[in-house]
């Protein structure tokens, strides 16, 4: 077996059997996601584990509602479609035995500061906030978390799009942390699906660049 075989076993799963997560291993994935490089080592992440189904349920249908009513801002049809169209792929999560959310917290960076100082532009000073630590911290855990559970058999998909509801949601869970903003969620199971397939990846040669 590959050494690198691990990371291969990680694809997006949807599909769920009823069978729930052992604690033992949902510690351990938590565990494996605080491994992850933090800027700073400032390890500003919180994860919020969720096996309630009626709350997980009660979570897809606020995601639902809040899509609706983006939707109704979109003057135009075929876009407001288009979004409606995304609330099934956003709410996939509510067939999972166990759905996680993650939180990323404050990470101040020399544009807080020039912004702070007032001299220089601000669409020049934002230019210096593009790389954003405070997510790719949250990034790098949330890969920790779903790498390790693909080594222990279950499955995960990482979601951004339900965080449009992101302030409804932490109302209706009682979550709140200061500075503290849900960018991400995953469901987490045993997959319930035949055989899957990775979609085509890009060739190395084709997104690598080498200088020397």
């Amino acid at each position: 077996m590959s050494t690198l075989e691990f990371i291969y076993q990680r694809h997006s799963v949807r599909k769920f059997k009823e069978q729930p997560v052992e604690p033992a291993h949902l510690q351990e994935m938590i565990k494996a996601a605080t491994y992850a490089p933090s800027g700073k080592n400032l390890q500003n992440w919180h994860f919020v584990v969720i096996t309630n189904q009626e709350k997980i349920a009660g979570i897809a249908e606020l995601v639902t509602k809040k899509n609706e009513n983006l939707a109704g801002y979109i003057k135009d049809e075929a876009k407001a479609k288009a979004v409606r169209a995304m609330v099934h792929y956003h709410t996939v999560f509510k067939a999972a035995p166990v759905l996680i959310l993650v939180y990323a917290g404050p990470y101040p960076t020399i544009a807080d500061d020039l912004l702070a100082a007032g001299i220089m532009p601000a669409s020049e000073a934002l230019e210096y906030a593009k790389p954003n630590p405070a997510i790719q911290n949250i990034a790098a855990a949330l890969e920790n978390l779903q790498l390790a559970a693909a080594n222990l058999g279950y499955g995960t998909c990482w979601m951004t799009g339900p965080t449009y509801a992101a302030k409804e949601i932490s109302e209706y869970i009682g979550f709140a942390k200061e500075g503290y903003f849900l960018a991400a969620m995953s469901p987490l199971g045993i997959p319930d699906e035949g055989k899957w397939s990775y979609p085509p990846r890009k060739p190395v040669e084709d997104i690598l660049t080498i200088i020397q």
